[in-house]
């Protein structure tokens, strides 16, 4: 699967992201939860598979804001990072 760092932004960022999910014009839901969800799958996306994510440096600059992740703060960029990895998705930034 490919995603694209350059619609990093927005609501694009959403669609950008379900999109790698659930293929195009695909959708999530509203919040990181609902990622997660997405990928224990029932829809979308089934883990294991592998994420290009092209442009993903533009991504790193345009997901800077600081999201809740359990106890702790973490910059929206590392936290998709962590979510795939735990749900079994490769990622490789391009």
């Amino acid at each position: 699967m490919q995603g694209d760092g350059r619609k990093a932004s927005g609501f694009g960022r959403r669609r950008a992201i379900g999109e790698v999910i659930n293929e195009p014009g695909g959708y999530f839901g509203r919040n990181l939860d609902a990622l997660d969800d997405c990928l224990c799958g029932g829809w979308g996306a089934t883990a294991p598979f592998t994420l290009h994510w092209d442009s993903s440096a533009e991504a790193r600059e345009r997901l800077v804001e600081r999201v809740p992740a359990g106890d702790r703060e973490l910059v929206l960029f590392d936290l998709l990072l962590e979510i795939f990895e735990e749900r079994g998705v490769n990622v490789i930034l391009r």
